[in-house]
């Protein structure tokens, strides 16, 4: 085959993107050279970029040289890309994506770990992007948003030069531009809790529809199983019929067998963003299902019981509100401290520390624990993450799935030899305990025990939310279950109290404020 002509931005990303794809034709014995190409996107950098005229800034000249035959194929960011093409063009290949992860830099002197996503209060973020907004406003209403322009290592510049407190940039950019960041703090924020743009962190080959040979080619860089995900989230993209300015994170991944997706969308950057989590068994069909639950003729619950106390200001209150849910919150159940005075010698050779509830974390740090420096901290769910920041420490391990067997079986990859200590509640099932390889060396603290309130009022919500197996226990003491009422279940050891009744339950996907808070968005109401 003939040299090829490979069409590319000029910035640094691109032609990172440009000589990677020139690299892996090179594997396969084609030769090719680049030509940079300057897009309306580069030229205009003074508006930002929600104002600007159209769709395709960053790819339509490129788009255009490919049809006029002067470059034989462009690589393009696939999330830049419109999701309908230039009549002619055509998406010939998609390489193996990489992480699709979110990175918030921040200045070190920036920096509160006690506050979600390690942001002091009322930090400025520099981004361009309405859907980092709009999710960023969700998670922590308190941040300053400012426009944030240019090729990452502009912006990167930017920040070091306190134009702003942290910025918002994709992990794959910095990754593949392999930038030294030492000097600042990184959070890396995971696709379930911070959902991407649809294909972030995915390249696009595009070729003209006629080039069969190139297309055949192309094939042997393909990678079928990111093409096939990054189909779904383009598809929503599509059926949105938004650009990507559109406030729309969508998020695919294949796992045993089932698609898992994440979508959060959001009218404006402004407004909070509806989130949604669906699994299914196959793509066909699925693009159309996840809409279909963001239209507003949907009916969904009027009122939502669940068993615990909600905070004025909590992410999953703001997020029923803004559905005009009602909720009617109440703990089931009440907590005690069975240890007033920690022996401190057994802390001595702690190598993990493990918290599987909020109520744990603030029951062992209120007996004012002395850590020995290597100690590490592993949780279920973000709401202990969130109750361990308040104390001033990260956790290493966050357990984000609600079956707590996937928790258990990954948290013991990381255990073998150590000592792991768990400060528990008294009637705990010990779950992640019996998961630990033989050689873990387990050491067993219940600090409280929890008993059951009486005479617990029946709840006629339309949806029933049980976080804990107690709750569960307490409640149907003296009541059953009303014809309609739907019901989630917290985690999968809740989630088995109802296995035992025949009762049948929703899962979220991670035992928090926002697994439950998608939960409940995806319930239709009959």
């Amino acid at each position: 085959m003939k040299k090829l002509i490979i069409g590319t931005r000029g910035s640094d990303l691109a032609l990172w993107q440009a000589n990677h794809i020139k690299d892996e034709l090179a594997a396969i014995g084609v030769e090719a050279e680049l030509k940079i190409i300057k897009t309306q996107g580069d030229k205009i950098l003074n508006l930002r970029l929600d104002k600007l005229e159209g769709k395709g800034f960053f790819t339509k000249e490129l788009e255009e040289e490919l049809l006029g035959g002067t470059i034989d194929l462009a690589v393009h960011s696939l999330k830049d890309l419109p999701t309908v093409h230039p009549e002619g063009l055509v998406i010939a290949a998609i390489p193996a994506r990489e992480e699709a992860t979110e990175y918030l830099l921040i200045l070190k002197d920036c920096v509160d770990v006690s506050q979600k996503l390690s942001l002091k209060k009322g930090a400025m973020v520099g981004t361009s992007s309405n859907r980092r907004k709009a999710q960023l406003l969700g998670l922590r209403p308190d941040l300053e948003i400012e426009d944030l322009r240019g090729n990452v290592p502009t912006r990167i510049q930017k920040l070091r030069d306190e134009d702003y407190d942290a910025i918002m940039l994709a992990k794959a950019g910095v990754k593949r531009l392999g930038l030294d960041l030492s000097d600042l703090h990184i959070e890396e924020l995971e696709t379930t809790e911070f959902i991407p743009a649809p294909a972030q962190g995915a390249l696009g080959i595009q070729i003209r529809e006629h080039d069969a040979e190139l297309f055949e080619l192309l094939q042997k860089i393909n990678n079928p199983a990111t093409a096939e995900e990054v189909a779904v989230e383009r598809k929503v993209l599509n059926l949105f019929e938004g650009g990507c300015h559109m406030p729309l994170g969508c998020y695919c991944k294949k796992e045993d067998g089932e698609f898992e997706v994440w979508t959060a969308k959001a009218e404006t950057a402004e407004d909070f963003p509806e989130r949604l989590f669906l699994r299914a068994n196959s793509t066909e069909g699925l693009a159309e299902k996840i809409v279909a639950k963001f239209s507003g003729e949907r009916k969904k619950p009027g009122k939502v019981f669940i068993s615990r106390e909600i905070g004025e200001h909590s992410y999953f209150r703001r997020a029923l509100e803004n559905n005009n849910i009602e909720i009617e919150g109440r703990s089931l159940i009440r907590t005690f401290p069975i240890v007033t005075v920690l022996d401190q010698f057994i802390l001595r050779h702690v190598d993990w520390i493990f918290f599987s509830s909020r109520n744990s974390v603030d029951y062992f740090f209120n007996l004012k624990p002395v850590l020995p420096k290597k100690a590490k901290f592993g949780v279920v769910g973000r709401g202990s993450e969130d109750a361990l920041r308040k104390y001033g420490h990260f956790a290493d391990f966050v357990g984000t799935s609600g079956d707590i067997t996937e928790v258990a079986e990954d948290f013991a990859q990381l255990v073998s030899g150590k000592h792991v200590l768990f400060p528990r509640a008294q009637d705990s099932l010990q779950s992640i305990q019996k998961s630990l390889p033989a050689d873990a060396k387990i050491i067993d603290l219940p600090i409280y025990e929890t008993v059951i309130e009486e005479d617990i009022d029946q709840s006629y919500a339309d949806v029933l939310i049980f976080t804990s197996p107690s709750n569960v226990d307490a409640y149907f003491v003296d009541n059953l279950l009303e014809p309609g009422q739907q019901v989630i279940a917290i985690g999968n050891s809740t989630g088995k109290k109802f296995d035992e009744m025949g009762v049948k339950y929703t899962l979220p996907y991670s035992p928090d404020e926002i697994g439950l808070a998608e939960a409940v968005f995806g319930i239709d109401i009959k």
